[in-house]
């Protein structure tokens, strides 16, 4: 069969990717064409279009842009027409896709699957009009996001979380000694790691890892890394990093997380793998007006938290400093906390564990490829 694949972002091509794998074993005839990234151009078919020439985020990026992602649509849409895929599937990333959605059944009539549900328990829920109208099938990642289907009367599947997959399957194959990880990046020998993951895109760096670099330069028995983000260059990060001591690593996230002792993560996938490496962290994560922000999220949101460690145990498992909390100093007092509490990192760990109890067992790709193909064979 011919699939057509939708993924605007990092994680969505790492998802996608891994779902396309999937795809295959149940399919040796399977043929991709998808809007992506490296990840999913490895796993096989045509790169239509990048998504770094697709990420764009937040009011005044997408208004500048608007002109560029016009055109991506139409590319996209023309590209369908002629690919005439025997199904659609969309990854996450909803400005885009439900408006590709809707031209893909109003127009041409074909199936529409969505992997990855877009996050609109936290704000747009009207959204799930266009789900019940243009989207044939939801395959869901998070626990609770079928019970919030459910009360809407829209049913869905849950196929398990691909972050536990991706975590699986690096631990099954990776051999490297903290000491050969250190000599390997050219690290300080016998200096504990803090990882750095400021975000996957220019303006969450730019926002977050300033504030990141100045707490951990207050812990100097300590060594921070970043984890460098896939799509930014080196030089981008050395507008922060210059004169700074700090270290950056790229397309290692996994193993940097692997010998870190702690993490400050803006939100994100990014916090729930590092819960999955059992590594205590902060959600940090800027907003503009700060006081503002944080008052309209706690009066008009109808969730608890951003982080989805937390949403997922349905508590607060990190801290989430956000908003008005995201100051020098809140974020210095929690990472004193983690490093020198060992009754509080110890409790942290024990929530990261029934988190990763309720996400179950690695197979969240193929669990979604076996119900594609068999909704569409059937």
């Amino acid at each position: 069969m011919k699939y057509y694949l939708i993924a605007g972002e990092a994680s969505g091509d790492l998802h996608a990717s891994n779902l396309m794998k999937s795809l295959k074993e149940e399919d040796p005839q399977a043929e991709f064409r998808f809007l992506g990234g490296d990840l999913m151009q490895s796993a096989g078919g045509t790169l239509v279009k990048h998504y770094r020439e697709m990420a764009f985020m937040g009011f005044i990026p997408v208004l500048m842009n608007l002109k560029t992602i016009l055109k991506n649509m139409e590319v996209c849409r023309n590209d369908i027409r002629a690919y005439q895929p025997d199904v659609v599937i969309l990854v996450d990333y909803p400005g885009f896709n439900l408006k590709i959605t809707k031209y893909v059944k109003e127009q041409l009539h074909l199936p529409v699957y969505y992997y990855i549900s877009p996050k609109i328990w936290a704000w747009k829920q009207y959204r799930i009009k266009a789900f019940r109208k243009y989207v044939d099938r939801v395959f869901c990642i998070l626990p609770f996001e079928k019970e919030f289907f459910n009360r809407l009367n829209y049913p869905v599947d849950y196929v398990g979380n691909p972050s536990v997959d991706s975590v699986a399957e690096f631990r099954a194959h990776y051999t490297l000694s903290p000491e050969e990880f250190y000599e390997q990046h050219q690290l300080q020998k016998g200096k504990p790691i803090i990882a750095l993951l400021s975000g996957s895109r220019k303006q969450e760096i730019k926002d977050n890892l300033p504030s990141m670099l100045e707490v951990v330069s207050a812990f100097p028995d300590y060594q921070p890394v970043i984890a460098g983000a896939p799509g930014i260059n080196e030089d981008y990060y050395a507008c922060y990093t210059d004169g700074k001591k700090v270290s950056i690593v790229f397309g290692q996230t996994y193993p940097l997380l692997t010998h870190s002792t702690a993490a400050l993560v803006t939100s994100g996938t990014a916090t729930l793998e590092t819960s999955l490496f059992r590594v205590p962290q902060i959600v940090c994560y800027y907003t503009p007006i700060g006081p503002v922000t944080g008052a309209i999220f706690r009066n008009l949101f109808p969730i608890e938290y951003i982080s989805l460690v937390n949403l997922i145990a349905g508590r607060e498992v990190v801290q989430e400093l956000f908003a008005n909390k995201f100051t020098i100093t809140n974020i210095y007092n929690e990472l004193h906390k983690i490093l020198t509490d060992t009754g509080y990192r110890r409790q942290m760990l024990s929530g990261y564990d029934e988190v990763i109890t309720m996400l179950g067992k690695p197979g969240a790709s193929q669990c979604a490829a076996h119900l594609i193909i068999q909704s569409l064979t059937h």
